[in-house]
């Protein structure tokens, strides 16, 4: 995770919710991708290694709100290490 954005209005699913800028890296955590926005569920640092799951209706169930239609991405973990590197 490289930052969060601050933002006065936000789409319905997004309101009251902390948004972090994601920088996809592999395994050796060299950058592999372009950064993406993800809502925060697991109150993520900068510089956190991240897991994210990408996908809208998996996205709505871990943040357990069926109105959140426009969410597409969420952090759902902060990866403590990552063995074979």
């Amino acid at each position: 995770m490289i930052g969060t954005v601050v933002s006065t209005i936000k789409a319905k699913g997004y309101e009251s919710r902390k948004i972090l800028v994601v920088q996809p890296v592999d395994p050796t955590g060299i950058v592999a991708g372009t950064s993406f926005l993800a809502v925060d569920a697991v109150q993520a640092g900068i510089e956190d290694i991240v897991l994210t799951i990408e996908e809208g209706n998996s996205a709505r169930q871990v943040l357990q709100d069926d109105e959140a239609v426009t969410v597409k991405a969420v952090v759902v973990a902060i990866v403590d290490e990552i063995s074979g590197r």
